[in-house]
């Protein structure tokens, strides 16, 4: 007698693709996205849509601060130790109003200059530019009578109009010009030299 061949059993996949194709939609429908927002910086227009105006901008209104490859600072030509104290420096410069010669003749003429030097480190930056915002903040806050932490709140949802009109009255809005803008100039690092 001869020996019959026996078939191998087989596992049927012709479904295979069908369960990949639909688990990957499952995971893809299910899977949350990790949304990094990063720092919040309005970035200078294109090299080509700048028209070349010379604007000559007072020495007293600027404030300046410098950080060199070493983290350290140079704020209005001193050298400063503490990074929290550029906070109080700011405000004190910014709310001038011309009183002092030394400082800004309005809010919305005052401008902050901070400058780093390529070898400057990445913490030291935010640290300081954190500052200068933190001051921005505590002024906005103050003309509308809440702390920087509402404040903070009230500028993530301004889908609410009672937070709008907050917003807009902090930073001063008035006939769609703004009388109390952050200005914040960064300038490009400058090498360093060994």
């Amino acid at each position: 007698m001869a020996k019959r061949q026996r078939e191998e059993p087989q596992i049927n996949s012709s479904s295979m693709a069908d369960i990949a194709f639909l688990l990957l939609i499952f995971f893809l429908v299910t899977t949350t996205i990790a949304n990094d927002r990063g720092l919040s910086l309005q970035l200078p227009p294109n090299p080509d849509d700048i028209v070349d105006v010379d604007i000559k901008i007072p020495e007293r209104n600027l404030f300046k601060i410098l950080v060199n490859s070493s983290d350290k600072l140079l704020v209005e030509g001193e050298p400063l130790e503490d990074v929290t104290k550029i906070r109080e420096m700011i405000k004190e410069f910014v709310l001038n109003n011309g009183r002092d010669p030394k400082s800004s003749d309005s809010p919305k003429d005052a401008i902050v200059s901070f400058k780093t030097d390529r070898g400057t480190s990445q913490q030291m930056f935010i640290s300081v530019l954190d500052q200068v915002q933190a001051a921005y903040y505590d002024m906005y806050a103050e003309r509308v009578g809440v702390t920087n932490e509402q404040w903070r709140e009230i500028s993530n949802d301004l889908s609410d109009p009672e937070n709008k009109r907050l917003y807009d009255k902090g930073r001063g809005l008035k006939n769609g010009q703004l009388e109390f803008p952050m200005n914040i100039s960064i300038a490009e690092p400058s090498k360093t030299s060994n």
